[in-house]
């Protein structure tokens, strides 16, 4: 996709982009075409991947349109309508769903969608873990289907596939399911069959940075440069300072919170860290524990950090617990000078309600990415 001109960008006076339409929040309803691409995201670092991949694959921005089936929490919320405002200034079409906005929002959402869904001739989506996108995936008859980052996730996913497992998050415990699991275990099952390439389902391609050790046979794996990233933004700014990339794996049962709390006040003490970026997930209340008697300034960014880092300003050096960001950084900073560090997870962090896998995955994600982009590792007390 082209750079957008600067007399094209939304709310600009004298922009040519069409007139909005109010159902789709974006340009006017364009006719159907065999080159028409649907994509779901539901988080920012989906929708920025979106980009990416219709930047790589050469995809017409006016011939793609991105749905965004909006969460509930504000900070996601607010990240996606930066990047949906990207979006648009590249002249993707983007159609906002309040998807979960009470008890007949998904059925209002599917129904409304469903014309476009049976027409579209390729569907895109970021999360195949999504009961939301795998309920939509039913519905559709796409040709060819694409599953761009969703992070570390994308490797669970595929590992999953190949095994013939059932799709589940690397995070749940597992064990008995629930009555909702159980409920939605044939649409799951479904989209499972829908995304394991073979005679009658679609064409599948998996556009990741990610490190993948184990994928289905007959399945495209694309590789993920971030060029677009590189291209729209930087390179930054580099502050004498390290910087720290915050996770959200306290917010999802992994990591008990005073040892993460503990383990960040020391990297503080040890590699002088003077700002920490925040994970849109994390709350108010352990951010502020972490800042306290530590003079540590956090940051909510506004847009995935693989752009605020390649913005800037950007610490000379950035240090990351597991996540996907120890394989994208390196990508979006490459050529600007950063170093990027990652650090381990210790095992006695874990919480009881951790998953069996959740070390060995954490442990996959840091190892892969050190032998990957020669990322060095921090101790927490040199």
């Amino acid at each position: 996709m082209s750079p957008p001109p600067s007399d094209r960008r939304p709310g600009r006076p004298g922009a040519q982009n069409p007139a909005p339409d109010p159902a789709y929040g974006g340009p006017a309803r364009r006719a159907q075409g065999e080159d028409e691409a649907l994509a779901f995201v539901e988080s920012p670092v989906q929708l920025l991947n979106v980009l990416e991949w219709a930047h790589a694959s050469g995809q017409a921005p006016d011939r793609l349109t991105l749905v965004v089936l909006s969460p509930l929490d504000p900070m996601s919320r607010g990240q996606l309508r930066r990047m949906a405002e990207l979006a648009r200034g590249e002249g993707v079409e983007v159609r906002w769903e309040e998807a979960r906005g009470g008890t007949a929002a998904p059925l209002a959402t599917v129904r409304g969608l469903a014309p476009r869904l049976r027409a579209a001739a390729r569907i895109v989506i970021g999360d195949p873990f999504s009961r939301y996108v795998q309920l939509l995936l039913a519905l559709s008859r796409a040709r060819d289907l694409v599953v761009v980052d969703d992070g570390t996730a994308t490797v669970e996913f595929l590992a999953q596939l190949a095994r013939g497992e059932r799709l589940v998050r690397w995070h749940r415990r597992g064990g008995r399911r629930g009555p909702r699991e159980l409920l939605l275990a044939p649409v799951s099952a479904a989209a499972r069959r829908r995304l394991t390439p073979g005679e009658g389902n679609p064409r599948i391609e998996v556009f990741s940075a990610m490190p993948v050790d184990a994928a289905p046979e007959g399945l495209t794996l694309t590789r993920n440069t971030l060029a677009w990233t590189r291209a729209r933004f930087g390179p930054p700014r580099l502050t004498g300072g390290a910087d720290l990339v915050g996770t959200s794996l306290v917010e999802t049962g992994v990591v008990d919170e005073d040892r993460y709390r503990e383990a960040v006040h020391a990297l503080v003490r040890a590699h002088g860290v003077t700002r920490y970026f925040a994970h849109r997930r994390e709350s108010a209340a352990k951010l502020r524990h972490l800042t306290d008697g530590t003079g540590l300034e956090v940051v909510r960014p506004d847009l995935p950090l693989e752009l605020i880092a390649r913005r800037g300003p950007t610490g000379r050096t950035l240090l990351s617990f597991p996540s996907t960001v120890v394989h994208t950084l390196p990508l979006a900073l490459a050529g600007t000078g950063v170093r990027i560090a990652v650090l381990d997870i210790d095992p006695e962090w874990l919480t009881g309600h951790a998953s069996p896998r959740a070390q060995g995955f954490l442990s996959g994600v840091t190892s892969s990415a050190r032998a990957a982009h020669r990322l060095t590792s921090v101790p927490l007390n040199p």
